[in-house]
């Protein structure tokens, strides 16, 4: 059988309605506040109670935090449609590169080693003790080593604008890394928010439905004990 989604006025198959005294009571208030006239008897679809928890979890939001992001946004949808956020950052940003950002990360990796340091230094004392010992001073960069100074001059004004290229790029990392735990975090935190309240709805139904078996049970001895005293009394 069909039955009217009081919501969107539409009919759908019973096995996709839930009442109103199906809905955890902070759910069923924020359906209510938006539509006076729903109540525990009424039929609600089961994509429409999917878009009513959007929106109800897009206020609590915007009631701790303010207006949504991008990001809060997408968590939203996340939790709504079922999908897992988590995503390997680095490898993502690995696949996007560019090879002369490749090239860069490698240039300042090594720039920023002890290796290159070493190296240097060592083709630096080469340089000098050439010029200086093996051709005495007169080679082809005597001391001062004017030529030199140009090399050095040259090599870091290259390789300047090459490590701000690759903290540029680790700068970029690190925001994506952030908004991304930031989505994890908050998705982790709505959703146990979500699993407490079902908990408590849980509970509560499962006392009410204990009450009414209690009194259900009370009603039965009474009428058995009634009979009982009238079986006596006879």
């Amino acid at each position: 059988m069909n039955s009217t989604c009081f919501i969107t006025k539409k009919e759908y198959p019973d096995e996709e309605l839930l009442t109103g005294s199906q809905l955890r009571k902070p759910l069923y208030d924020f359906i209510r506040e938006r539509h006076p006239d729903f109540n525990e008897k009424s039929n609600i679809s089961a994509d429409t109670l999917q878009e009513q928890r959007k929106m109800y979890i897009e206020v609590l939001l915007r009631q701790e935090i303010g207006e949504l992001t991008d990001a809060e946004k997408e968590v939203v949808s996340s939790i709504m449609d079922n999908q897992i956020l988590s995503e390997n950052i680095v490898l993502q940003s690995a696949e996007k590169s560019r090879p002369g950002e490749k090239l860069a990360d490698r240039v300042a990796t090594f720039g920023g080693s002890w290796t290159f340091i070493s190296i240097f230094f060592f083709l630096l004392l080469i340089w000098m003790g050439i010029n200086m010992y093996l051709l005495h001073n007169r080679g082809f960069d005597p001391y001062p080593f004017i030529l030199l100074n140009l090399v050095l001059s040259c090599l870091a004004a290259i390789q300047a604008p090459i490590i701000m290229m690759s903290q540029n790029r680790q700068e970029a990392k690190d925001r994506a890394r952030g908004e991304h735990d930031y989505k994890i975090n908050l998705k982790a935190e709505l959703e146990i928010r979500l699993l407490h309240e079902k908990i408590d709805h849980l509970l509560l139904d499962q006392n009410r439905k204990l009450l009414e078996i209690q009194q259900t049970q009370n009603d039965m001895f009474s009428r058995i004990a009634k009979k009982l005293e009238t079986q006596q009394k006879q």
